[in-house]
């Protein structure tokens, strides 16, 4: 059996990239499409070797909904693969309400796919994979899918980036309820590909698996998560580092 790589949960943790300032907030509580569409493009390292990219991407659907779409490659030694994650959401009152997730891995390991369609009002989802339906969750509590809650982390920290702790309760693909903590841990000032930033740290530990991811954002930037690095039982896993960003106009913010 093929061992997971060390890059192997970059693709669900890497945290969005759509610029939002603190004068949207109002804004987003009165539902409109305040989220510029845009691109951002990461560099992703193992011990300082770039071994692949990846591409987030924020746009909107005829229907007002947003489409939020994740995709890494990464070439590293014999480990190939490719992995795709697309979330169909709106945001009411501040809150990002998931609709759609899709989920593709292809490469090294075995591919696999997940599709699920959540609908918030009855507080049910369906799991179109495995033809089923799963019932009940919770979503008045901002229930999110896999995606979806790094969008939610981003609003939140523009609404209120003093908090010391952010748990996000997230569907996964079993079906079962998970929270997803994130702690303050520190400030610091980093040059990145992008230019030098002033961020503010947090983590996410995972005890039972013994990781622990590191997490920058750049409050200049409102908020956007400008590095990440992980750790499991001690030794150093990934980091992925902001390299540009493309708005909707076609003009790049490096």
């Amino acid at each position: 059996m093929l061992k997971k790589s060390p890059l192997f949960f970059l693709f669900t943790l890497l945290l969005p990239a759509c610029f939002v300032n603190a004068e949207t907030v109002e804004q987003l509580d009165k539902g409109k499409q305040s989220l510029p569409p845009f691109t951002a493009h990461y560099s992703i390292l193992h011990k300082s070797d770039v071994v692949g990219t990846a591409v987030r991407q924020l746009s909107y659907q005829a229907d007002g909904n947003i489409n939020y779409h994740y995709e890494t490659k990464i070439e590293w030694l014999i480990f190939s693969q490719t992995r795709s994650e697309t979330s169909i959401l709106s945001i009411h009152n501040n809150q990002v309400i998931p609709q759609h997730y899709t989920y593709t891995r292809e490469g090294a390991g075995k591919d696999k796919y997940y599709e699920w369609i959540y609908h918030a009002n009855d507080n049910t989802a369906q799991d179109l994979g495995r033809k089923r339906d799963v019932t009940p969750l919770d979503f008045t509590h901002n229930l999110q899918d896999k995606l979806s809650y790094h969008l939610q982390h981003r609003l939140n920290l523009i609404a209120d980036a003093k908090q010391k702790e952010y748990i996000y309760s997230v569907v996964n693909t079993s079906g079962t309820v998970s929270d997803h903590v994130y702690q303050y841990d520190n400030e610091e000032e980093l040059i990145l590909p992008y230019g030098l930033v002033k961020t503010i740290r947090f983590k996410r530990e995972v005890k039972e698996k013994e990781r622990i991811t590191y997490a920058w954002f750049a409050p200049d930037l409102d908020y956007l998560l400008v590095k990440l690095y992980q750790v499991k039982a001690g030794n150093s896993q990934f980091e992925a580092q902001l390299s540009s960003i493309e708005m909707n106009d076609g003009t790049s913010l490096k």
